[in-house]
């Protein structure tokens, strides 16, 4: 539900599927931050280290009991990595934030070390954030504000949040809001340096990452970290926060049960944003919701089928929604019949989204794939999944296609039905039968992830968790189906236009199936026709354990041959010492060989 009263802002995109674009950053670029740059650096290769040593050479045959327990050890380097996100501020906190939310992924040892990470982001100090108020609107803080709190509402890595009282008719206009009951969006002061060398910093674990081939074969860094980076910049632009906050107000100005906070322009500039105060329970609070009346399971389903909405249907996402950026407003019996709002159980309420710093726009290329992913999973039609998937581009080329439609049939025997809270542990449990079956899958994971849906599948990946928590008993099936099946209605429904369309379409392929069975028989005549072969995943196997055992043999041979000049040499001169680095040369050799033929 959304604020009827004329709200004066800049014009939208033009592309209601396109992200609303940016302004011009607010700041030149910042310089990086030398020391802070040094300290992450270390942080990032002590961590890249202790991976590359415990999880790669040490995760060999034999090797292994060398290794330590991999639970304890990750779970130490999260809680470092809290401590020291803590300290720094910056894009490292909204990177723990969304780990701690993926409950339904990763154990809950170590997203219980990360998830003081959502309220444990300090202030900063308040003499600076009222300098930088009265820089941006040229004017002292008491002739902005007719209040603003000292105390922060609450602090986030890259701004803070006051409440604030509008002073009535301050820029005389009878509409401008004046006397409401406000809050703040300020960016901290400094906050470019931080932002630019966190990014710095992120470059660096990129350069080091590319020579992990596997890891780059599937993910283009570069462009990756450049998306990063772009999204993080923007989120320093309030003002199209703004104008993203009143494209979510439009998207759902039909839904009474979703509730987008009203902008002041007035009260908003480069570095702040003044919004409608929604300072409701916070989806987090169990206790406050329980208490309201309020059932968990309904808050979880509804925000659910917002999200669906929103990829979807609407293709404009909020990609952020940690527990600090959900508010839930119980609604009064008279109000919530006015506006139609219905639960199966418990108190009518609202869902409240803030903080649209961070959004994800659909790209029209991708918006076709998703939807025929979605009437698949809601038909559960394997082969329907495998090939929206391939058109998303989500497949490595020569990925085996039968074997994908394979494994989707067995997820959807093994899986269906199972609740988001259930699922880690179902998955473990199952994870020897795939294991055991899909070997070849398992091993090449012949998937790449296009830079589009990164951030669409990092709130994907955030709401899994905010669900699971809510309710470990929602079942994500259940209503995606509903779902699937009224937006197939919708799309499927009789249209001249479609009709017209499909009949053209088959119009010209009959058209052209005579010239091309003509060319096949011409070519078929002539002994000019080509064939495709591809290898069954069993006869690729069979020619990589080969080549690895050539590799192998290889360097066995040299080995033995280093051995055999060393001995001979030490025979003759038991002082040389070429004889000594031949044995060590040998020695390398044939561990290197092992090493590289698994």
């Amino acid at each position: 539900m959304t604020d009827p009263r004329p709200n004066p802002a800049p014009p939208p995109a033009t592309d209601p599927g396109a992200a609303v674009p940016p302004a011009a950053h607010p700041e030149p670029r910042q310089p990086i931050d030398r020391h802070r740059f040094r300290r992450l650096r270390r942080f990032l290769l002590r961590t890249l280290l202790a991976a590359f040593w415990h999880d790669l050479l040490l995760n060999r045959p034999l090797l292994r009991l060398l290794r330590s327990e991999p639970l304890p050890r990750w779970r130490a380097v999260a809680r470092r990595y809290r401590a020291l996100a803590v300290d720094m501020g910056g894009v490292l906190i909204k990177l723990g934030q969304f780990l701690s939310s993926r409950v339904d992924i990763l154990p809950v040892e170590i997203t219980r070390e990360l998830a003081g990470l959502q309220d444990e982001v300090p202030p900063g100090p308040f003499d600076a954030v009222a300098a930088q108020l009265e820089a941006d609107f040229g004017r002292p803080l008491e002739e902005i504000f007719a209040r603003f709190d000292r105390q922060p509402l609450g602090a986030a890595s890259l701004a803070q949040v006051h409440a604030a009282r509008l002073l009535p008719g301050a820029d005389g206009d009878d509409d401008d809001g004046g006397g409401d009951e406000v809050v703040v969006k300020v960016l901290r002061p400094g906050i470019g340096t931080l932002v630019e060398t966190d990014l710095a910093a992120l470059r660096l674990a990129v350069r080091w990452l590319k020579p992990w081939r596997r890891l780059r074969k599937r993910v283009n860094l570069d462009r990756l970290a450049e998306e990063i980076a772009s999204t993080t910049r923007a989120e320093l632009d309030l003002a199209a926060e703004g104008r993203n906050a009143e494209r979510f107000a439009r998207d759902f100005a039909d839904d009474p049960q979703v509730r987008i906070p009203r902008v002041y322009w007035q009260r908003t500039a480069a570095r702040t944003l003044t919004l409608e105060n929604v300072g409701f329970v916070k989806v987090g609070d169990h206790a406050a919701l329980e208490q309201a009346g309020v059932s968990r399971g309904e808050v979880a389903k509804t925000i659910y089928r917002a999200y669906m909405q929103q990829i979807f249907v609407h293709s404009f996402v909020h990609a952020d929604p940690h527990p600090g950026n959900l508010f839930v407003r119980p609604l009064p019996p008279e109000e919530a019949a006015a506006a139609g709002v219905e639960v199966a159980e418990g108190v009518p309420f609202e869902l409240v989204f803030v903080d649209f710093g961070m959004v994800a726009a659909v790209p029209p290329r991708l918006r076709s794939a998703l939807r025929e992913y979605l009437f698949g999973l809601g038909t559960r039609d394997s082969e329907r999944i495998v090939h929206a998937l391939q058109s998303a581009g989500l497949f490595l080329p020569g990925a085996d296609l039968q074997r994908l439609i394979d494994i989707h049939e067995d997820l959807f025997q093994r899986l269906w039905g199972v609740r988001l809270g259930e699922m880690r542990e179902v998955a473990l449990a199952e994870a020897r039968y795939f294991l055991r079956e899909y070997r070849d899958l398992v091993f090449e994971l012949p998937f790449q992830a296009p830079v589009d849906l990164i951030f669409v599948s990092r709130a994907v990946g955030i709401l899994a968790g905010l669900a699971t928590s809510l309710d470990p008993r929602f079942d994500p099936w259940a209503e995606t189906i509903p779902f699937a099946e009224e937006l197939a209605r919708s799309e499927l429904a009789p249209g001249l236009q479609a009709t017209a369309h499909l009949l053209a379409e088959q119009t010209r392929v009959a058209l052209r199936l005579p010239g091309r069975v003509d060319q096949f028989l011409t070519r078929s005549e002539r002994g000019n026709l080509s064939f495709q072969i591809q290898l069954t995943p069993e006869v690729r196997k069979t020619l990589e354990r080969l080549e690895r055992t050539g590799r192998r043999l290889t360097w066995t041979v040299a080995a033995a041959a280093l051995l055999l000049a060393g001995v001979v040499l030490r025979a003759l001169d038991g002082t040389d010492p070429v004889a000594a680095y031949l044995l060590g040369a040998a020695a390398v050799s044939f561990l290197w060989g092992w090493l590289r033929g698994h």
